[in-house]
């Protein structure tokens, strides 16, 4: 006689139990007709249980017999919805440690309805002679553009076609472009300057040629993911932040180059290089935006981040940019790499520049559950004195005592907090997201993703392919992504317990913090922890000086029968980076300090490159 309901799936999870335990034990599954050992295991467990548990009603109900067959007449279950890149999980990421809910809650108590309010950026009036060379006129922050703009001594028109100019000449040297907009740009420039001469004025963007990292969707315009497969793919759909940026009167002149899949600096046709140093490449993923921006082909750029695709191409070509706290700006249209980690922000000339950007971009957006309104409030008068300022033993002196002369007082700071164990997730979400490409790719090439072995990480400045002009496809087993493929033999049980321990890291940062306003150490040295934890950084330019060799970027390998490459030549002095991290949400403040650091440095933010 069946059991009671209230005994009935107590003893289920017997069942369960039993299962797991059993599965522990010998068994020959080579032998010749052996069946998976886990599923044996159930059916014999299920079919001795049956009589002594009353499960057999309980298998009925689910319509299954006691060896776990279907019963006639009953369907199989329907198949999955299908499920592409972009759909977001159901759970989200709050790098706030008492939750997105609690900061609300304290942001509302501290500012009332003003902390949820956009704060409108002032651009200072223009002094002095306008440039009249177009190189010079190109190299101008974006905020002096701006103020050309709304006096009208200058017009969009004319200043779309200075960059358009300097794209053309010398992308191919950069390689920066995968996609010059040229029509489109020539037709938003005649509009903007029509708009301004009707009296309508946009605000501080208004006017000014930018370039989007080619992970965005755009209406009319291969969106490619720097990937060969999508080299003509168009998406038809604008991302949130074009139409931010084009609502604020900014103009899409480009889609600049991504590394493959947003690794790297190589994508299908070859390296985007630094301006400054073409033997060099730019470094990756957001390597289009900061070439072209440190060579004055855009006003600014907008790139995007997972683990240092912001920071690392900025500090390689020597530029002004803003990493900004996870959830800050929306990722709708973009790319996912990683739903947790993914962030999109400024790449620009100057700090202040960041800021112009940063203020039209911020904000919640409903098809981005990760996205959060929270004050912004950009001060070019920022007193260092009142802010809690850490430094690290290994943070760069220059800046450290540009600090000090600005009235502020560090102190010295230990190591960041650690967890052991958070390794996995990435991947994870990457093979997540990308599991419709590489069952496609693998289905075409013949390959079982069940007897794919992992593949280690890439070296560091090793191209996905083997030539640059004509790379080998990119999801051939020897160029395999090893985010998109390790993570699918990664168990829910690691994934989950890695992300209780991410927590725990997320807690222990927020303690870290919690008497810091911001801190400055090594340019990378927080790369990989703040991916995690969602904290902001500024990248700005600290001294004029020959980089050190190395790091992220760098040649194709030889191929066997190829002799070596030639060796690189000595580089060229080129603007020097350091990172200034922040607390959560506080974007602001560290590019308020960044600023003052900037304006009283001197010159090292405006030097060109020699092109």
């Amino acid at each position: 006689m069946p059991l009671p309901d209230a005994h009935l799936a107590e003893q289920l999870d017997a069942l369960q139990h039993l299962e797991t335990e059993l599965s522990a034990r010998d068994y020959d599954e080579t032998a010749p007709g052996a069946l998976d050992r886990r599923h044996f295991l159930f059916l014999s467990l299920v079919s001795a249980a049956a009589t002594s548990f009353g499960a057999t009603s309980a298998l009925r109900a689910q319509g299954r017999s006691a060896n776990g067959l279907l019963l006639a007449g009953q369907q199989q279950q329907p198949t999955p919805v299908p499920l592409g890149n972009g759909e977001a999980p159901a759970l989200q990421f709050q790098p706030y440690p008492a939750g997105t809910g609690a900061l609300m809650q304290r942001l509302a108590r501290e500012r009332g309805a003003a902390a949820f309010e956009r704060t409108p950026f002032d651009v200072p009036a223009w002094s002095g002679t306008v440039p009249s060379a177009s190189d010079d006129i190109a190299f101008l922050p974006a905020h002096r553009l701006s103020a050309l703009i709304r006096e009208r001594r200058i017009s969009a028109v004319q200043l779309t076609d200075i960059y358009l100019a300097r794209l053309k000449r010398l992308d191919p040297a950069l390689l920066c472009a995968v996609t010059i907009m040229e029509s489109q740009a020539r037709a938003a420039a005649l509009r903007a300057d029509a708009e301004l001469a009707a009296g309508t004025y946009r605000g501080p963007l208004h006017g000014l040629p930018y370039g989007l990292k080619d992970l965005f969707s755009t209406r009319g315009v291969p969106t490619t993911w720097g990937a060969a497969d999508f080299r003509d793919r168009v998406i038809d759909e604008d991302a949130e932040i074009v139409v931010r940026l084009r609502e604020a009167g900014a103009i899409l002149i480009a889609k600049l180059s991504t590394g493959l899949f947003a690794q790297n600096d190589w994508w299908f046709r070859g390296r985007t290089n630094n301006p400054w140093n073409l033997s060099q490449g730019s470094s990756g993923s957001s390597a289009g935006p900061a070439s072209a921006t440190a060579a004055g082909c855009v006003a600014f750029s907008i790139g995007t981040e997972t683990q240092g695709s912001i920071v690392s191409p900025a500090v390689r070509c020597g530029v002004s940019a803003l990493r900004p706290t996870f959830g800050r700006v929306s990722r709708h249209g973009g790319m996912v790499l990683a739903w947790s980690h993914d962030r999109a922000g400024p790449i620009c000339r100057t700090i202040e520049d960041c800021a112009m950007v940063f203020q039209a971009i911020h904000g919640v957006d409903e098809k981005d559950p990760s996205t959060v309104t929270t004050p912004f409030q950009f001060d070019r008068s920022l007193d260092l004195a009142r802010l809690r300022i850490g430094v690290d033993p290994a943070a760069p002196a220059e800046l450290v005592a540009g600090l000090r002369a600005l009235g502020a007082v560090p102190r010295t700071i230990g190591a960041r907090p650690t967890v052991p164990g958070l390794g996995g997730g990435l991947g994870v979400e990457g093979s997540a997201a990308f599991d419709s490409y590489v069952q496609r790719k693998a289905k075409e090439m013949g390959i079982d993703l069940a007897k794919l072995p992992p593949r280690s990480p890439p070296t560091p400045g090793a191209p996905p392919a083997a030539a640059a002009a004509a790379p080998a496809n990119p999801m051939a087993p020897a160029d395999w992504n090893p985010r998109f493929v390790n993570g699918r033999t990664v168990t829910a049980m690691d994934f989950i317990q890695a992300q209780r321990r991410r927590y725990l890291l997320v807690s222990q940062w927020g303690e870290f913090m919690q008497d810091l306003d911001m801190f400055v150490a090594a340019p990378f040295a927080d790369v990989g922890a703040n991916a995690q934890t969602g904290h902001p950084c500024v990248v700005v330019p600290y001294k004029f000086a020959v980089p050190a060799a190395g790091g992220p970027g760098g040649r194709a390998p030889a191929a066997p029968t190829q002799p070596p490459p030639p060796a690189e030549p000595p580089l060229a002095p080129q603007p020097i980076c350091a990172t200034i991290v922040g607390a959560l949400y506080q974007d602001d403040l560290i590019l308020g300090v960044a600023h003052r650091f900037q304006v009283q440095e001197g010159d090292t933010h405006l030097r060109r490159p020699s092109l």
